[in-house]
């Protein structure tokens, strides 16, 4: 009997334990993210005829409350695209971006920025597989992709004619054109993404339209699931550093796009004469992890990273990936101008816990480098 009571009690200090650790953890997680704020009422779902009768690209148009900045404005001299994730979930990626934002307000010179949130439409078939509950349906004349096309930079499905698809980059080059003409007073444009949509913007880096004239263009890519490498360069997975051979039987296209520039479909007409790797390191751009998105544990959405040998060649988890491509960029791309990765303490694979950090407000609203 004595020997029961005790063994219930050591198992009673055990779930006591643990309950206290669980505490902490989500504690440290809650602490780095914003406070959840609803959208703004003036977003607006617009939809942008892309070029060459490719369909249309739905997005959110909203900007920070009017209430946390200074009205000393009437026009925004700086915009956000917030790019959503592999669940389409743009209006949640449009209230963290917009929660993130108004924590730095006061940074962005009294002048209220928009925040553009477009959506990815997907095909009916495959909209079951990564649809968020709420957001708008593709129409028929939307442009659709697959649901793991958009964030590759894959060609739309559809069009008028059908044949006529279009690649998510330059789905994303129209956009930030057309922010440009809306909006005249315009001079940085800023595109934000986490894990899918972060892959999107590591690739957009590489192969964008130049920017419209008078505005900046800027990248903070965050957390994303795998990388585009300009090389057969891959980080040794034992110290972060180092080249790995290219020939490995066993991983034959762990050099092929996505993952690298073999088998691309094509440059852009746009770069035709020019160098990716070059227009790469010549680009503004940050990196953001978390601190705590490094394994399979709680939080780390490991069901939907990619294990793949070519993404396995560039790191274990996503932490890893990212601190890798942070060597090949030191070691290897050198750009003009630093690339700076920063790790969130606290955080696993949330957006919200990454994004509406204090580091993260630096990023977001850091100094453009000097041309």
């Amino acid at each position: 009997m004595r020997r029961t009571a005790l063994a219930l009690l050591k198992a009673l200090a055990a779930f006591a334990v643990a309950v206290s650790v669980a505490a902490s953890f989500a504690t440290s997680v809650a602490a780095a993210a914003p406070t959840a704020q609803p959208p703004d009422p003036a977003a607006q779902l617009q939809r942008l005829a892309l070029p060459g009768g490719a369909g249309d690209l739905p997005f959110y148009v909203a900007a920070v409350p009017a209430q946390t900045i200074p009205q000393t404005a009437a026009v925004p001299v700086q915009a956000f695209i917030a790019v959503h994730g592999y669940p389409r979930d743009a209006q949640a990626t449009l209230r963290i971006v917009q929660a993130a934002v108004a924590k730095a307000a006061q940074a962005a010179g009294g002048k209220p920025p928009l925040i553009v949130a477009p959506i990815f439409p997907v095909t009916a078939q495959d909209a079951p597989r990564c649809r968020t509950p709420g957001e708008p349906e593709a129409l028929s004349g939307d442009a659709q992709w697959r649901c793991g096309g958009w964030l590759a930079g894959s060609r739309s499905l559809g069009g008028i004619p059908p044949s006529h698809g279009i690649s998510s980059l330059a789905a994303l080059d129209a956009l930030v054109a057309h922010l440009a003409r809306q909006w005249p007073s315009l001079r940085r444009i800023t595109l934000v993404g986490f894990s899918g949509g972060a892959q999107l913007l590591q690739r957009h880096a590489a192969l964008a339209a130049q920017a419209p004239d008078g505005v900046t263009l800027r990248w903070v890519i965050a957390s994303p699931g795998s990388w585009l490498y300009f090389d057969a360069w891959r980080p040794d997975l034992g110290h972060v550093s180092g080249q790995v051979s290219g020939d490995d039987a066993a991983c034959p296209r762990f050099n092929h796009w996505k993952y690298g520039l073999e088998g691309l479909p094509g440059l852009p007409d746009h770069l035709a004469g020019r160098d990716p790797r070059d227009q790469y390191r010549h680009a503004s751009i940050a990196y953001l992890a978390g601190s705590l998105d490094s394994g399979p544990g709680p939080g780390t959405a490991d069901a939907r990273l990619d294990h793949g040998c070519e993404a396995q060649r560039q790191g274990p988890y996503r932490l890893q990936r990212a601190q890798g491509y942070q060597a090949y960029t030191r070691q290897v791309l050198r750009p003009l101008t630093p690339q700076p990765l920063t790790v969130v303490p606290g955080c696993a694979h949330s957006a919200a816990c990454v994004l509406g950090s204090d580091q993260a407000k630096s990023v977001l609203f850091a100094a453009d480098p000097p041309h």
